[in-house]
Formats: C-alpha cells, sequence, structure tokens
C-alpha cells in the first residue's frame, strides 16, 4: 500500500482503548481495538502495541488515568512511537494535554476515519466533502500546539485540507467552510437535475459495513462496472451508478455508496449527505452484510441505525449476506438461512447465487409496476408522448381512431396517470 508520510515510511503507531464494564465489557472493547487496527493500516501505519484501561468515568485532562499516561510516555520514548490513536473521541483540551505530555502525534478514531478519507477521496465532490469534515473537526482543536500542521509534513493526522491559514486562522476557517458548503449545494443541485430523466427506473443502493464486499458484489452483477474493490476499510468513497439488466425485461441503476463504520464521524455523515442522497432516492437498498465477520450482527445493527440517522424510513430493503465461501461450518450457514429466511446468501467473489440475487431483486422490481390497458384518441397525442415518457409501453393498436396501449406504471405514479388518462383531451402538466 502506499505510505502517507513523505519519505515514503510507514509511521509507528499505539492504540489506546477504553472498557466500562457492563456497558462496554472487555471483550467488546477488544473488537473495538482490533478495527481500530485495521483502521490504522490502512491509514498506512503499523501498530506496535495496544492497552486497554477500563474506567466508568473518561479523566478530563487525559481520558486515560496519569498513571497510564506516564507508563505511556515511557513506551513512547523507548520505542519511537509516531502517534497515539485513542478508539474514544478526545476532547480539543485532552488532545493537547496528551500531545504535550507524550511529545507525539495523539489522534482519536474520528481524525483516523477523516485521514483515511482524504487518502481516499477522488472525484471533486469527494474532496470537498472530506475537507468540510476535516475543517469542522478542526476547528474546535486550533491552538498553539497545532501549529505543527501548518509545516508541509507526511503522517497520519498531518493531510490536512492543504491551505496553510485554515489550520492556524479561525476565520478563515470558518469562511472556506462556508464556501465548501455553498459549493456542495451546487453540486448536490446539478446531480439532482442529471437524475432527473431516471426517475422512471427503479433505483437500487448497496448499503453496508464497510469492507463487507459492495464494490465486489457491483462488479459480480454489473461486470462492465468495474467498482474498485480492496481488502480495506473505506475503499469506496465516490458514488458509482451501473445499469442492471434483470429477466423481467427491466432494468435498475444499481449505485454503489460509501460503507459504513462503528462509531462514523457526524461531520462526515453530514459532509457526505449529497453523496448519501443516492440511498435516501433509492426505492430500495441491498443491505450487504459480511457473515464471516464474528460481529456481523453488530454491524448489521450499525448499518440499520446509520441509516435512520440519515433519514431512511422505509422497510423495503433485501439483506444480502456475503462471503458464505469463508465460513467453514456448513451448520452455521444452515442456522442462519433458517434464521434469516427472507435473505439471499451468496458469494461475490466466486459468484455464487449471484443469479439467484437477481432473481429476487427482478421480483421487488416488478411489485412495484402495475399494469393498465387504456385507449387513447389518436388526436390526443400529447398524452400518449407523455405515457411513452413516463410509463412502458408493452403493446399499442390502433382501432379505429383509438390507440389501444397496454403499459407498465411505477405504483407511485398510478393516480397521476389515471387522472390524465381520465381526463384524455387535457395537455399533462
Amino acid at each position: 500500500m502506499n505510505t502517507v508520510t513523505s519519505e515514503n515510511k510507514r509511521e509507528k503507531a499505539f492504540l489506546v482503548g477504553i472498557c466500562s464494564p457492563p456497558e462496554i465489557p472487555r471483550s467488546l472493547a477488544e473488537e473495538y481495538l482490533d478495527e481500530l487496527a485495521f483502521l490504522t493500516d490502512t491509514a498506512g501505519a503499523d501498530v506496535i502495541d495496544s492497552f486497554i484501561q477500563e474506567r466508568k468515568l473518561r479523566d478530563p485532562s487525559y481520558c486515560i488515568g496519569k498513571g497510564k499516561v506516564e507508563e505511556l510516555v515511557a513506551f513512547v520514548k523507548e520505542k519511537e512511537i509516531d502517534l497515539v490513536i485513542f478508539d474514544d473521541d478526545l476532547s480539543p483540551a485532552q488532545a493537547r494535554n496528551l500531545e504535550q505530555a507524550l511529545d507525539c502525534k495523539v489522534i482519536d478514531r474520528t481524525g483516523l476515519i477523516l485521514q483515511i478519507f482524504a487518502i481516499r477521496a477522488q472525484s471533486a465532490q469527494a474532496k470537498m466533502q472530506v475537507e468540510l469534515a476535516q475543517l469542522e473537526y478542526m476547528l474546535p482543536r486550533l491552538s498553539g500546539k497545532w501549529t505543527h500542521l501548518s509545516k508541509q509534513k507526511g503522517g497520519i493526522g498531518n493531510k490536512g485540507p492543504g491551505e496553510t491559514q485554515i489550520e492556524t486562522d479561525r476565520r478563515l476557517v470558518r469562511n472556506r467552510i462556508s464556501l465548501l458548503k455553498k459549493k456542495l449545494k451546487e453540486v448536490a443541485l446539478q446531480h439532482d437535475t442529471q437524475t432527473r430523466s431516471r426517475q422512471t427506473v427503479q433505483r437500487v443502493s448497496l448499503v453496508g459495513y464497510t469492507n463487507a464486499g459492495k464494490s465486489t458484489l457491483m462488479n459480480a452483477l454489473c461486470p462492465e462496472a468495474e467498482a474498485f474493490a480492496e481488502n480495506r476499510l473505506f475503499a469506496t468513497l465516490d458514488t458509482k451508478t451501473r445499469r442492471l439488466e434483470l429477466n423481467i425485461n427491466k432494468l435498475v441503476l444499481l449505485s454503489d455508496t460509501v460503507g459504513f463504520i462503528r462509531k462514523l464521524p457526524h461531520t462526515l455523515v453530514e459532509s457526505f449527505k449529497s453523496t448519501l442522497d443516492e440511498v435516501l432516492q433509492a426505492d430500495f437498498l441491498l443491505h450487504v452484510i459480511d457473515i464471516s465477520h464474528p460481529g456481523f450482527e453488530e454491524q448489521m445493527t450499525v448499518v440499520r441505525e446509520t441509516l435512520k440517522e440519515i433519514g431512511v424510513s422505509h422497510d423495503n430493503i433485501i439483506e444480502v449476506f456475503n462471503k458464505i465461501d469463508a465460513l467453514e461450518d456448513s451448520s452455521a450457514l444452515h442456522e442462519l438461512v433458517e434464521k434469516y429466511p427472507d435473505a439471499v446468501f451468496i458469494s461475490a467473489v466466486q459468484g455464487t447465487n449471484i443469479q439467484l440475487l437477481k432473481e429476487v431483486i427482478g421480483q421487488q422490481v416488478a411489485r412495484e409496476y402495475t399494469e393498465r390497458h387504456i385507449s387513447v384518441h389518436v388526436s390526443n397525442y400529447k398524452l400518449i408522448s407523455y405515457l411513452y415518457e413516463h410509463t412502458e409501453v408493452i403493446d399499442k393498436r390502433y382501432v379505429d381512431e383509438e390507440v389501444e396501449l397496454t403499459i407498465r406504471v411505477r405504483n407511485n405514479q398510478l393516480k397521476h396517470i389515471d387522472a390524465l388518462i381520465n381526463a384524455p383531451q387535457q395537455s399533462p402538466s
């Protein structure tokens, strides 16, 4: 993987987790720390060591106890640690105090995820969204200690938006935030204009925990998609949309979107609203789940809660359990099939049950349409033209001065189409 430092050298990181039984037992804190290690590797650093401290209350000055801070100071010096990463969010004061005590960079989970997004962003829109999230995260943390950000250094936590003044001047940061929000609104408006022509076609979005295999599944369903797929967290930031042909002589527009994760920074959710609009506008969702992950059910909960947070209120969701090829115990698969009878179990990488998934998608699409047999006078060319543009004309016959049409209409358009048909001499609005 490409490293993030200017010297092309991976940094050495130390991870810190906190458990507070019974709310967060040690086993869960260890799972969180494993994920933090994966995030650290994705960002371009090597995890040298880690520890978990049990605390009911966070220390207001250092988050962890002063004794642990002293131990950490000695370890950082001995092993020449470049940065310490906390799994819990740090307040600006805690981050400053820890940096002064440890004499190295200190970031939290949110800062690490923002760094990964900064590395992964490719399109102009994604770069603006990430920069906005970084600036909103950085704004309350600007202080004398953060002047190191103005230096052209590499490494995790240092990949900032790029303007030296931004990191040191609150007023310029606020101005930049306002400008980015304005630009993103313009991009969202352009996107809305571009997608109006898609309204007659059903739209399906892939959602799921990061690294669940969404991009691999998109490539399996739409071989021409060429979606970037890698065993790394947040491999996809930009929405990619492709046509998916179904056996029912219909097509849908399939979109791959950014993955979700535990403790997804709120600033990122807000900044990526325009990208996540693809999820909100979808007629139904394919929730891709990594069945091989030991904590997949908790990941399912995280995805459901994130969907609620961004405004998804419907239940038009097909659960797709991916990576069945990675399950060693076949009996576990049988149990899950019984537990989730409406789900589809696949292996995107091996192509297992992909055709079955297409059939399930086709069944869902078919339920959203109704057929109508109508007669329209040949002189009512505006209505005929409208029907051709906004419905699917299955059959057409001329009988005397009438055109008999068999059309397939989306259920959410039925009332409007029926109103136009019942007033055939009126031009559709």
